[in-house]
């Protein structure tokens, strides 16, 4: 691969005027900084300590302290209960994902082609990166994968995911089809990045190997 070289700088003399303008405008800034020192900022509260600070003046004129310590029990009562629901859905993703060991496979085996074909595109092989993906891009394991994309799959930031991996997937095939090794690397690489994030969106890192 070429390796772009920086554009070179060319150098250009100032002149007397350009410099005595430069060195004067200095000397000003200089002095007036001297002369005049800039007055300290102004203490700001950010918006979000400003809105704290006078909602909890509020919470003081409206209500006695025994009606605001109950307000404070009911917010961390609620945290509370927000927490455990929280947890109680990771428990539950969890059990989901623990159970559905045939899409698991799916996706060893789809990690385990990505992989074949990664070490065959670093070495310019194209045409053993062609031999591990096959002709069609509807061959089985790549349906199965798909398979496995739609049943893990549960928000929309991992269906985002999913449809990146599989536009970069297409472009994978053809790439290498044309043997076109920057092209495949390309797309090799985005398919990857894609895959990746999506198995740590659902929680599948510990399920799988080689990643």
């Amino acid at each position: 691969m070429a390796v772009a070289r920086a554009p070179s700088v060319t150098t250009t003399t100032s002149s007397p005027h350009h410099s005595a303008f430069l060195t004067r405008k200095q000397a000003i800034i200089s002095c007036s900084s001297a002369i005049d020192p800039p007055p300290p900022p102004p203490l700001l509260l950010g918006r979000r300590h400003s809105i704290t600070a006078l909602t909890l003046s509020a919470t003081g004129l409206l209500f006695p302290p025994a009606q605001a310590a109950i307000l404070e029990a009911d917010d961390d009562e609620e945290l509370l209960e927000r927490v455990k629901k929280d947890r109680q859905k990771r428990i539950q993703r969890q059990g989901f994902i623990n159970s559905s060991n045939k899409e698991t496979g799916y996706l060893q085996e789809l990690i385990y082609k990505l992989s074949k074909v990664g070490q065959a595109i670093e070495k310019s092989d194209l045409s053993a990166a062609s031999s591990v993906l096959g002709s069609k891009t509807n061959a089985d394991w790549v349906q199965n994968a798909n398979t496995a994309f739609t049943k893990l799959s549960s928000s929309p930031e991992e269906i985002t995911e999913v449809d990146t991996f599989q536009s970069s997937l297409s472009s994978l095939f053809s790439s290498v089809a044309k043997q076109d090794v920057e092209s495949s690397k390309v797309a090799f690489v985005s398919s990857a990045t894609a895959l990746e994030k999506w198995i740590s969106l659902t929680g599948l890192v510990g399920q799988l190997k080689g990643l």
